[in-house]
């Protein structure tokens, strides 16, 4: 299992070349074994960044984020008040979005290796990277 962050999702689905090659198949090797975990805060950035135009998707939003929870590859993590504590107890050498926070205390308290490819949270010592 691994905890995906957020453009990590958005480009393994979309199967773009901004995912690597190794990336890819350390996802879909995980994907086969056991779901993929993706935060709930996840939906709420897409939807945002859709909102704002930052983001465009094939489909409409809410068709998409239906498909997407369809999809038996991939489970839907809660924000839980034990996510969110220890994402908010993470000190100033942490990445400051509360979103990449959250993603990173999801993969820390599900004890799972996170896939990401943002620097500010590869250097974080609070999880093990996926790749």
């Amino acid at each position: 299992m691994i905890v995906l962050d957020t453009h990590i999702l958005l480009w393994w689905l979309s199967d773009t070349r901004d995912l690597s090659s190794r990336a890819r198949k350390v996802i879909d090797k995980a994907a086969a074994q056991a779901p993929l975990v993706l935060s709930a805060i996840s939906v709420f950035e897409i939807g945002t960044g859709v909102r704002r135009q930052r983001i465009q998707l094939a489909v409409p939003f809410d068709h998409w984020l239906a498909d997407v929870c369809k999809l038996p590859e991939l489970r839907m993590m809660p924000v839980t008040a034990e996510v969110s504590a220890i994402a908010a107890s993470y000190d100033s050498s942490v990445h400051g979005d509360p979103a990449d926070r959250i993603i990173l205390a999801t993969a820390q308290v599900l004890g799972l290796p996170l896939g990401t490819s943002d620097e500010k949270l590869r250097v974080s010592p609070a999880v093990a990277l996926a790749w």
